[in-house]
């Protein structure tokens, strides 16, 4: 009786845990962004990014970490002709209840070339870009992803000729 009274209690205590994580993961550390009336998107060649002006903004973010980001919104599609392109565009999944944001969908639709994809910000954060992936038919979509500078010094490799170097509070947090 007692063995059948321990095994309960151990898978009670396994499904809380694993329920724990689950809403920790999903729901606990995003906020919902307020409305924008803009993004930035950066001019080819240019460094700094200039806002470009959006509407129908939705938005998700968590201070745990900058790859929690997503948004979706509506843009001037012809407007985007100046601003820089992004060459390597890889939506990352968004929590299932932001349901605007469906990252497969849209890399399908990058790789189709249905969607072209900007740069936002290029290091906003040391090693992260904010990247806007825009349809002809105006619909937007943000996500922030590790850049080749921070994919190098996240995996401990040597960063690549263009890198800036790393703050030394990123460097410090690495060790």
């Amino acid at each position: 009786m007692t063995g059948r009274i321990l095994a309960i209690a151990l898978i009670a205590c396994a499904l809380a845990a694993g329920g724990a994580v689950y809403y920790l993961q999903v729901y606990a550390f995003y906020e919902e962004l307020p409305a924008r009336e803009s993004i930035p998107l950066t001019p080819m060649g240019a460094v700094e990014p200039r806002p470009v002006p959006v509407s129908d903004f939705e938005g998700i973010d968590s201070a745990s970490s900058p790859l929690r980001f997503r948004a979706c919104f509506t843009v001037e599609a012809s407007a985007l002709a100046p601003y820089q392109p992004y060459e390597t565009p890889t939506p990352l999944i968004a929590p299932g209840w932001f349901e605007c944001f469906d990252a497969e969908d849209i890399a399908i639709a990058l790789e189709e070339g249905r969607a072209a994809a900007y740069l936002s910000e290029r290091d906003f954060q040391y090693g992260f870009d904010r990247v806007v992936a825009a349809y002809p038919d105006g619909r937007a979509y943000a996500w922030h992803q590790l850049s080749a500078c921070g994919t190098a010094l996240y995996d401990g490799d040597p960063l690549p000729a263009d890198c800036p170097p790393p703050p030394e509070s990123v460097t410090e947090d690495l060790r």
